[in-house]
């Protein structure tokens, strides 16, 4: 029996030791971050808080400098954790990198992913790379913690995958000229939220000024003859572009991707001869009006 309990006892200090060791190596072993940006939603809140507007085609953006700068950011925030590195995820037709989308892959530390373009500019995809790459990361203890720049509900599954591994995911969100630019079901499952301001952008964002618009001058429209040009403008896109590619718009409701809502905005200020560029209350009613008439129809 004392023989029994003797060897009994061996075996305990014997993996007591073994876990003394891993403990000790686990301590030695740093923490390690990655930070994952969809370009969808940083492109459009930053231009629309810097420049006013959410088309790429209207304001240039120093990805190198703001890639930096968001490095930088969470270099302070996880100050004993490493970078893995930065995760890029934007849209291209057909998945081909653009001239900009190359420059940033060519980056340091940058991984650019891309998903798919479709005939209105929505990304299709993105959301699906975002979830399995925090989703693998997370599984084989790549990382211990993921910034996410992003505002998609579609990206709550990502998160929930990511924290099912036991990492720890940080939404990081772009101040809103108006309102909120983020789902309140994706600020109720990360672990932390932290918004970046007009300061911190500013220097990455310039508009261009051959993009400036200028309407003919006119008599201020009323809210009603801007919900009616709206309406109006949805019923002929409907008639010219089809069903199935405006139908595709509505999961994104109340949001307009920025191309497609440059468009209605250039389109209305026709009808109306009037500019509602700093017109934040008329621009609100004409996407009202839109998307009123786009929800009878479906």
């Amino acid at each position: 029996m004392n023989d029994d309990l003797a060897a009994l006892a061996a075996r305990i200090d014997h993996a007591n030791e073994l876990l003394r060791r891993m403990l000790a190596e686990v301590a030695k072993t740093p923490s390690t971050h990655a930070i994952f940006v969809d370009a969808g939603y940083l492109y459009a809140a930053a231009g629309r808080l810097v420049a006013g507007t959410e088309d790429r085609r209207a304001f240039d953006l120093d990805t190198e400098g703001l890639i930096d700068a968001l490095i930088d950011k969470a270099r302070t925030i996880f100050a004993d954790s490493r970078l893995l590195r930065v995760y890029w995820y934007d849209g291209a037709r057909r998945r081909i990198h653009t001239a900009e989308q190359q420059s940033i892959a060519e980056l340091p530390d940058v991984k650019v992913r891309l998903g798919n373009l479709n005939a209105n500019n929505q990304q299709k995809g993105v959301d699906s790379l975002i979830r399995t790459d925090l989703e693998s990361l997370a599984r084989h203890r790549a990382i211990s913690d993921a910034a996410l720049l992003g505002g998609d509900e579609d990206l709550v599954s990502a998160v929930e995958a990511a924290q099912g591994y036991g990492a720890r995911v940080h939404l990081w969100g772009i101040e809103a000229p108006e309102g909120r630019n983020q789902a309140e079901p994706l600020l109720w499952e990360v672990d932390s939220q932290r918004t970046l301001d007009l300061d911190f952008f500013k220097p990455y964002v310039s508009r261009r000024t051959a993009a400036v618009h200028e309407a003919a001058p006119g008599v201020r429209p009323t809210r009603d003859d801007v919900r009616f040009v709206g309406a109006r403008i949805a019923a002929k896109w409907l008639a010219e572009r089809g069903r199935e590619p405006m139908g595709e718009l509505l999961p994104g409701h109340p949001y307009l991707p920025g191309s497609v809502d440059q468009d209605l905005l250039v389109e209305a200020e026709g009808l109306l001869a009037y500019s509602l560029r700093g017109q934040a209350d008329l621009r609100r009613v004409l996407r009202d009006g839109f998307w009123e008439h786009i929800q009878t129809q479906f």
